[in-house]
């Protein structure tokens, strides 16, 4: 990973509704904000924390992300092309190398020195779970707080990484929603729960050094309808939940013969109210089986969360726990909100 200079960090966009301090407590944290196959060497446009990059790969193989404006006249580089290791402006042809230095200014081909004003903004890239990801801040990757997929690589579990997801909601609504087991019933009752068995055992939750890790048992089966005769009479599921705050979760579920599902709950914070969702997912059963259906099945869930998600008042997650009501099955959330409570978001994020 390349150094980047600290004059080049950005400030929070004006445009953003995030309050000065939770955008700049956020920035230094890291999210996936692209999936690796979707890089190309046409450059595009996303967006995290409201600041528009662009990404792109060189036709060395190496992904890049910049800020999306060129520092002469702003224009989106997303605008732009890729031409060997070099990223070109639309509007005035600058060309600028892997560093994000410029090194031609076609209108004055015999300058000999360009002024460092005309560097990009870079951020630091990481290739996770299929997944680019970055920060806007934080600049040092050991200190990431990046969620464990162990069998994303394993030989004996397949790795599947389905289309992102966006939505119209938060991320810290969607996270929580995400380790909430209590809404099976009700929401995903046309997936795989049944609103006659709304009924949530107690279970366990901690604190970890990386957020907290929740295990919960139920009789609830995790097969869509069509294939619940394949659970055993009896059988218990096992779901376990581990949170990395901000707003990444796995969810690793215990099937029947031994069989386990991961799924990564990966969020990117686009906006205060805009969340890309990304959702790697590895499993050691039916890893022949027709992908399409799990893509389907992953979509179905997601958008029956979707609507709920988009649906709460206020949009941000509110982190003052008097702010809402709440019953035993909440442990994980009320934790979850304790913590990112104790960051020291403020007040404003919770309204």
């Amino acid at each position: 990973m390349n150094a980047i200079p600290l004059i080049n960090l950005p400030n929070k966009p004006c445009h953003s509704q995030f309050d000065d301090q939770d955008w700049q407590i956020l920035a230094q944290h890291w999210y996936p904000v692209a999936r690796v196959e979707d890089v190309t060497t046409k450059p595009h446009h996303v967006t995290l924390l409201d600041l528009n990059m662009a990404i792109y790969k060189t036709e060395s193989g190496n992904i890049h992300l910049v800020r999306d404006i060129c520092p002469h006249r702003g224009v989106p580089l997303s605008k732009g092309w890729v031409n060997g290791e070099t990223i070109i402006c639309p509007y005035h042809g600058l060309h600028f190398n892997e560093e994000g230095k410029c090194t031609k200014i076609p209108a004055q081909p015999d300058l000999t020195k360009i002024s460092d004003r005309f560097t990009l903004t870079k951020f630091p890239v990481v290739i996770k779970y299929g997944l680019v990801w970055t920060s806007i801040l934080g600049r040092d990757e050991s200190a990431a707080n990046f969620p464990v997929l162990d069998t994303w690589n394993s030989d004996q579990h397949q790795a599947i990484l389905p289309p992102y997801v966006d939505i119209a909601g938060s991320s810290g609504r969607q996270l929580e929603g995400f380790i909430d087991v209590a809404h099976f019933a009700w929401v995903h009752h046309e997936a795989f729960a049944d609103r006659e068995n709304p009924v949530v055992p107690k279970y366990s939750t901690e604190r970890t050094d990386y957020g907290l890790h929740t295990e919960y048992v139920s009789n609830v089966s995790n097969y869509p309808h069509g294939m619940q005769h394949l659970a055993p009479d009896n059988f218990l599921w096992e779901r376990i939940f581990d949170v990395y705050p901000p707003f990444s979760a796995v969810l690793t579920i215990h099937f029947p013969n031994d069989g386990v599902l991961k799924i990564l709950n990966a969020c990117c914070p686009m906006s205060h109210n805009k969340t890309r969702l990304f959702v790697p997912l590895t499993r050691n059963f039916d890893t022949t089986g027709d992908l399409q259906a799990v893509y389907d099945f992953n979509a179905q869930i997601f958008a029956e969360d979707q609507e709920m998600v988009e649906a709460q008042k206020p949009e941000e997650l509110p982190l003052d726990i008097s702010m809402e009501a709440h019953f035993e099955a909440d442990r994980s959330s009320t934790m979850y909100r304790r913590i990112l409570a104790e960051w020291g978001l403020s007040k404003r994020y919770t309204v």
